[in-house]
């Protein structure tokens, strides 16, 4: 891959395994520096000597992101820095529980709730300003087919990923006007851990890997993308207007 990405500063969240560990791989491989974010320690030394291999370099950042105030901070380290952000890639989330509604308990609704939505929606508010400092300013959220499929027993997850997409969409019409490019990144079915967690009779080795998937995000936060408030659908390969609203 040509270093399309030289002196670029890449944020990943989730970035120890998974498509967030091969989109931070792929990026330092076209010359970004990357600040993997994710929970586990020992998931994100991992990542480094990986992007050590491929020439890259790295910044790790153990971070729950439930810790807002810690969110805040991690911006403004990057603003100390860096002084910009130039690509942000929202990938970190999870599953939780996979029953009725009904049988749902509040907690589990709101740890959902807390990762894949308030945690992204605090990125947004932190992130902005760095991002707009960058020339070409780059975010891409990884949703799920799930956010308009409202299937069953996948609640929280469902509701989660269609309020993230509501996310993206507002944020990509309030910075139309600007350097700033928001888009949304479909992958569907991807071999990774949490996909067999939730769906444990299939076969993994019939899915594409989150390497493959890593691909089509790399083009998604280069300055030569142009496009803003678009649904990038793996599965198809196709480049979708956000829904319009009814």
């Amino acid at each position: 891959m040509p270093q399309s990405l030289a002196s670029r500063i890449a944020l990943v969240t989730g970035a120890s395994r998974g498509i967030g560990y091969a989109t931070a791989i792929a990026l330092a491989k076209a010359g970004a520096h990357v600040v993997a974010v994710a929970r586990t320690q020992g998931g994100l030394e991992e990542l480094d000597d990986e992007i050590r291999k491929v020439g890259g370099s790295a910044t790790l950042v153990p971070l729950n992101l439930t810790d807002f105030e810690g969110i805040a901070r991690l911006g403004a380290a990057l603003h100390e820095r860096h002084g910009k952000l130039d690509i942000f890639v929202g990938n970190a989330g999870v599953a939780g529980p996979s029953s009725p509604l009904g049988h749902i308990e509040v907690k589990p609704w709101t740890d959902v709730m807390a990762i894949n939505v308030t945690a992204n929606f605090q990125l947004i508010r932190c992130m902005e300003p760095l991002l707009k400092q960058s020339d070409a300013g780059r975010a891409v959220f990884v949703t799920s087919a799930a956010s308009n499929k409202a299937q069953a027993y996948l609640g929280p997850y469902s509701a989660s990923k269609a309020a993230l997409e509501a996310l993206a969409r507002v944020w990509a019409h309030e910075t139309a006007t600007t350097s700033l490019r928001v888009n949304l990144f479909s992958p569907g079915p991807i071999r990774t851990r949490m996909r067999a967690a939730v769906f444990p009779g299939e076969d993994p080795m019939t899915l594409d890997t989150p390497e493959q998937a890593a691909e089509f995000i790399v083009p998604m936060c280069a300055p030569s993308w142009t496009e803003t408030g678009k649904f990038y659908d793996y599965k198809t390969r196709t480049l979708l207007s956000f829904r319009a609203p009814a």
